[in-house]
């Protein structure tokens, strides 16, 4: 079970939190601590209503540089519809936003619905 900080922010583990997108309908896990390697984000600490600095930068399947041009979940959901089944839940997107005093403006290179809008950040789902 996930550990909440707040009703939009979760722990998920030394130096990391999460936020839920409501774009993506998935959550968003970033590092704001020294802990691990990689990019850690500046966080103002306020659980309640979050800053992280700089954006935040999701990206999936072919979207990821290093994945271009190689199989992903477009080809692997085309195949299955192709044969009469069910798409996977799995996509390919881009998730960019600005997270600011507790409210996400989504930047409009999105792939999802919510590109170039702002919305409060939603409560972690139950």
């Amino acid at each position: 079970m996930t550990r909440l900080l707040s009703a939009v922010l979760a722990d998920y583990g030394p130096g990391m939190v999460a936020f839920w997108c409501p774009g993506c309908q998935s959550n968003h896990p970033i590092r704001v601590g020294p802990e691990g390697h990689g990019a850690s984000w500046g966080y103002n600490g306020n659980p309640d209503k979050p800053t992280f600095t700089p954006s935040v930068l999701i990206r999936t399947g072919h979207h990821i540089p290093s994945q271009a041009g190689k199989r992903c979940w477009c080809d692997a959901n085309r195949e299955r519809v192709e044969q009469g089944k069910e798409p996977h839940h799995f996509t390919c997107d881009v998730c960019h936003s600005f997270v600011t005093d507790g409210r996400i403006q989504f930047l409009s290179d999105c792939t999802h619905a919510l590109a170039g809008q702002t919305v409060d950040l939603p409560e972690w789902p139950k």
